[in-house]
Parts: structure tokens; sequence; C-alpha cells
């Protein structure tokens, strides 16, 4: 498996060797498990209460923005730690500290734009 399309070869059979173990994985679950069907197995289940309503509920986009900015703020972080460790090696200097910078600014400009819309206040 030398070569160029050697280590495709390696790739393409790791990929058939994992899709078999997932396909063996699912066989051995089917053959393997008790199937006894019942009309109480069928009924949905809701925190051990019959189940009362329908299934649609609406929920406020508030919590879609909550949820945007954690991942901001989450993004931010998985940038900025390995930056860190990086930036105190040698030979990195002020073009690293500027391209932080830049990123930085740009998450802090989100977060300005959230707080002028009123987003962060809590109601």
């Amino acid at each position: 498996m030398d070569g160029y399309f050697g280590s495709y070869a390696l790739v393409g059979l790791l990929l058939v060797v994992g899709a078999g173990f997932v396909a063996v994985s699912f066989a051995a679950n089917r053959l393997l498990r008790p199937h006894r069907p019942t009309p109480e197995k069928r009924r949905g289940y809701e925190c051990g209460l019959d189940p009362a309503g329908g299934g649609w509920a609406q929920s406020h986009v508030r919590y879609y923005v909550f949820a945007f900015l954690y991942l901001i703020f989450a993004v931010d972080a998985v940038f900025l730690f390995p930056w860190a460790t990086v930036f105190a090696r040698p030979g990195f200097g002020a073009v690293t500290l500027a391209e932080m910078f830049v990123f930085l600014g740009i998450v802090a400009a989100g977060v300005v734009y959230a707080w002028r819309k009123g987003v962060l206040t809590w109601v």
C-alpha cells in the first residue's frame, strides 16, 4: 500500500471495515434481542405518566438565541486555549497576536450586537 493511491486504498479499507462492523452489530442486535410487542409497549412514554395533549409544542425564539450565543463563546474558547499554548513557543510573534485580536474583535462585535438588540437581558 505504498504510493499515492495506497493511502486512499487504506482509507477505503477502513471505511469498509467500519461499515461492516456497524452492519454486523445491528444484525446481531436484531437476532439476539427479545421481541414481544404488546399494546402497552407501543404506547407513548412521558416521564412515567400517561401521555396528555398533542405532540406539538412551541418554543420561544429567545432560547435559540441563547443557544447561538453559547456556541459563539464555546467556539471562542476552542480557539483561545490552543492559541495560548502555541503562542508561548518561540517563533510566533506579532502576526499571531494580531490574528487573535482580529478574531476577538469579531467575537466582541457579535456580543455588542446582541447586547444592543436586547438579547442579553433576562426576562
